[in-house]
């Protein structure tokens, strides 16, 4: 009986400790040319990254949530295998030759370490009735000292820019946590830019 009661309780305390160890992004601010009121049609992708391969997962996914807004887009890779300060020409040339009307650049700015005090957890057994139930529980379940978490976040920038005229149509910062889970990561990260996008009307719902 006693392992019967204590299960659920045991899987919604897991639940809740992966839940508070996943780190989400939070935008810091936004910005948008009031005077463009149209939508690009076709968008180039450039993630100003180290990593070939980071790259290349960056923009495949931004490729895929833009086109499943309608929009479409290129990923950068693609046409430039390597981003190198001076390929600002060879970008324009690939944007004029594939018809792209708009150019979006993601750089990471910083990285930054919060340090939170986890406080120590003692678990208060609910069940009362009979000893052998409160005995079971609070074995169990016994006091969990308290610990210093810390956990990293990117600070970065995607950008938005009208092709042609060069102009910047659309800029937001944000944060968004750091650990093994990239592809993860990107995706959410992603996610929020193409929302806000959406709300301030750049994509189609």
């Amino acid at each position: 009986m006693v392992n019967y009661l204590l299960k659920p309780l045991g899987y919604l305390m897991a639940l809740a400790l992966l839940l508070s160890a996943c780190t989400t992004t939070r935008l810091n601010s936004v910005w948008k040319d009031p005077s463009y009121n149209t939508r690009p049609t076709e968008i180039m992708v450039i993630g100003v990254v180290k990593s070939p391969l980071a790259r290349r997962v960056f923009e495949d996914e931004f490729v895929a949530q833009l086109e499943a807004r309608g929009t479409a887009a290129i990923a950068s890779y693609t046409v430039l295998p390597e981003l190198q300060p001076d390929n600002r020409k060879a970008i324009a040339a690939q944007v004029k030759e594939l018809g792209a009307d708009a150019i979006l650049i993601t750089r990471l700015v910083s990285k930054k370490i919060v340090r939170t005090y986890v406080p120590a957890t003692p678990y208060f057994p609910p069940y009362y009735n009979s000893w052998p139930d409160y005995y079971g529980y609070g074995y169990q379940y016994m006091y969990s000292p308290g610990y210093m978490a810390e956990n990293e976040y990117a600070i970065m920038e995607t950008n938005l820019y009208q092709a042609g005229t060069d102009k910047l149509i659309w800029a937001a910062s944000a944060e968004t946590g750091l650990s093994d889970l990239n592809e993860g990561l990107t995706r959410g990260y992603i996610k929020v830019m193409v929302r806000n996008m959406i709300r301030l009307g750049l994509l189609d719902k």
